[in-house]
């Protein structure tokens, strides 16, 4: 009967990693179910042959069920074409997530980001919450693909979250919580208890934390946090003390949607799962059809590709003067880049062609966030950060690298909330 016993500890392992606990009674009444399936149209439709690939996207995409194959398709292509070499930690789990999803095999992908969290450590011990996001995406995309050679990094990275007492953000807890969860779920039959026990605390203390940011509402922080901390509560073994009204919540988002507060693509790929009664740990259980395991493509319908757009000479200037920082300049630069191009290609050759337009970035569930500009960091004690405006209109937040523009004038201002 050992080969009984062997088979059984294996069936319960393979149910560990498919099974989620049980999710609060919620979903989107069918009246109101054309609200969430224009979002997913709209989301769908900033998929262009120009635009800069969006994992995030593809997986909500794919979770709620896509509309568009064609689109689909592209950017499936388009992502597994893509180099992986100048990628965050945080953008290489999202893209091996995409394409996990979408019954595609990620390659080497996956060994080359369980080498980069093999080593990584944070930039110091209280590192802003945010800078955990990344390496959040990067221990759920491992735990997906190999639980148990994921065990030791994902254990480091609890450790490491423990430790840091830096204020609490609600995105980074709650992917922290699904990269945890995953964990929990999938911890190898007879492995050291202590691993339940450390992922167990941790995740207690972050669902603690996005539960106090529950709002009489329904929304948890603010709009655009909440689809993430509904994956989270929807899901974590560890249930917090305060009571989650999942309905409330999907009535107040619905609400908001009606007022089209959800028009961005980023913010309606963080959403959309949640409206579909999705999580992140199901990517790996997405149903695709027998197309999806053919090698990809250009679908016809899609070509010839568009010429290349002609280039615009970009305005690009650089401000700090708070008091109290270390180094006051206003510095202009002049930068000529394709009409359409994300804000992050206008930084790059901005900082290639003069040091002191330097800079450096943050993952958040937005995508990647300006965080240094000429050494000069955001500092969320000071409450400082890098605003970008083109005119007085500000752009985004900071949000580089998918959100195409056409400015040509921009201006950076390090500044305070």
């Amino acid at each position: 009967m050992a080969w009984f016993t062997l088979y059984l500890l294996n069936l319960l392992w393979a149910m560990a990693g498919t099974s989620t606990h049980a999710r609060s009674s919620c979903s989107v009444p069918p009246a109101q179910k054309a609200l969430v399936n224009g979002l997913q149209v709209l989301m769908e439709s900033s998929v262009t042959h120009s635009a800069y690939p969006n994992p995030s996207v593809l997986i909500a995409m794919n979770l709620a069920g896509a509309y568009n194959l064609e689109t689909q398709k592209l950017l499936t292509y388009k992502l597994m074409a893509s180099d992986t070499a100048d990628l965050t930690i945080g953008q290489l789990a999202l893209t091996i997530m995409a394409l996990t999803s979408s019954c595609r095999d990620p390659g080497n992908k996956v060994s080359i980001l369980q080498k980069q969290m093999e080593n990584w450590a944070p930039s110091s011990p209280n590192a802003e919450a945010s800078s955990f996001y990344g390496p959040s995406l990067a221990v759920l995309a491992l735990c997906q693909k190999n639980p148990e050679t994921t065990l030791p990094i994902a254990a480091r990275f609890a450790k490491t979250l423990l430790a840091n007492s830096s204020p609490f953000n609600i995105d980074t807890g709650a992917m922290a919580t699904l990269a945890l969860t995953c964990m929990y779920n999938k911890i190898p039959v007879g492995s050291e208890a202590g691993y339940r026990m450390l992922f167990g605390q941790v995740l207690k203390d972050t669902v603690e934390n996005i539960s106090m940011r529950i709002k009489d509402s329904g929304i948890i922080g603010d709009i655009y946090s909440t689809g993430l901390a509904m994956q989270a509560l929807s899901v974590t073994p560890e249930q917090p003390n305060k009571e989650w009204n999942c309905k409330k919540t999907v009535d107040t988002i619905l609400n908001e949607i009606k007022q089209g507060k959800f028009h961005n693509p980023m913010s309606i790929a963080q959403i959309l799962p949640s409206l579909e009664g999705k999580t992140y740990l199901d990517v790996p259980h997405v149903s695709c059809s027998p197309d999806h395991e053919v090698q990809p493509t250009l679908p016809n319908s899609l070509s010839p590709v568009p010429p290349s757009a002609a280039n615009i000479t970009v305005i690009y200037t650089i401000n700090n003067q708070l008091r109290g920082v270390e180094l006051l300049f206003n510095v202009t630069i002049n930068v000529s880049v394709k009409s359409g191009s994300v804000l992050l290609v206008v930084l790059e050759e901005a900082q290639r062609k003069n040091p002191m337009f330097k800079f450096e970035t943050t993952m958040t569930s937005w995508g990647l966030v300006i965080s240094s500009i000429n050494n000069i960091a955001e500092n969320v004690n000071h409450k400082t950060y890098w605003q970008f405006l083109s005119g007085n209109k500000p752009l985004n937040e900071g949000v580089a690298d998918y959100i195409p523009f056409n400015h040509e004038h921009i201006t950076a201002n390090f500044t305070q909330y």
